[in-house]
């Protein structure tokens, strides 16, 4: 059992890339985070020394604080942050314990610079259909929550990426990191670079997207839907922001499916959301 005001590794395990799940904030040292630049999936970075400043941010979130070991720092930062108003518990274990268990962690490297706040920037093109929804999706959930996403004219994706230091996705051009490669879409070349290809739900649901995304309906049942969904949200939605919205709830509903629901057959024993979203809550 977890020491008081701490979340074992097994629980938050359960609760990433959920969006109902608790803010997973790294406090470790700058220095510290340098020599090992591996983040727990949906990581937000933030100094311990400045937690008085940041702390308001967070107030009516539930949030978890990881530092190296689940030791001080961590428990002390959980600890300021309750004081302020922020439901808080500490990771236990802390980062070492999350790699201990084999469970997937980010490579800081791969990603674009981060801007002042923290935050990455990504630009595609617009009016998305399946890969320039899925992508943003993956990003937001498990790599950055606080992610921009810029879509704009194809013919400028690249001079802007260039002026404002964002990385072009789903688009081909000399240079490009996060595009298709091979028979495989953008979405599976960003499992793979997060370090997030021994992640089940998500195995299950790369070749959902890789089906729709590809005109290849035939490689799983579910990517004709998917394919189906995607087409009907771009005409329900004239502006791409708000139509990425929309589609985060369709990729949450997707990827649910992909972890708790492959099991489940069309009965009358249905499944009870209300009793799942206590479980996938953190207790106060």
């Amino acid at each position: 059992m977890p020491a008081l005001n701490t979340i074992s590794i097994d629980k938050f395990a359960r609760l990433i890339g959920i969006p109902t799940g608790p803010v997973l904030i790294d406090v470790r040292p700058d220095e510290e985070f340098a020599t090992e630049p591996l983040l727990i999936p949906g990581t937000l970075r933030r100094s311990s020394a400045d937690v008085a400043g940041w702390a308001p941010e967070f107030r009516g979130r539930a949030v978890v604080a990881v530092c190296r070991d689940g030791g001080t720092l961590s428990q002390g930062i959980a600890a300021r942050l309750r004081h302020e108003g922020v439901t808080a518990e500490a990771l236990e274990g802390g980062v070492a314990g999350w790699a201990a268990a084999g469970l997937p962690m980010v490579p800081e490297t791969v990603l674009p610079r981060r801007d002042a706040n923290g935050r990455t920037t990504w630009v595609t093109r617009g009016r998305p259909k399946v890969d320039r929804i899925a992508c943003p999706w993956l990003i937001r959930r498990f790599v950055d929550p606080s992610a921009i996403f810029l879509f704009v004219a194809p013919s400028e994706v690249q001079g802007i990426a260039d002026r404002f230091g964002a990385a072009p996705f789903d688009i081909e051009g000399e240079g490009v990191t996060w595009s298709h490669k091979g028979e495989s879409c953008t979405f599976d070349v960003m499992i793979e670079a997060f370090g997030l290809a021994n992640h089940a739900p998500l195995v299950r649901l790369a070749p959902i997207v890789r089906g729709a995304d590809t005109g290849r309906p035939d490689l799983v049942p579910e990517a004709a839907g998917l394919f189906a969904a995607s087409l009907g949200l771009s005409r329900m939605y004239a502006d791409d922001l708000e139509q990425l919205e929309a589609g985060m709830l369709l990729y949450d509903a997707f990827y649910r499916w992909c972890r708790d629901a492959t099991d489940e057959t069309h009965n009358w024993v249905s499944h009870q959301p209300a009793k799942a979203r206590a479980k996938d809550k953190v207790p106060s």
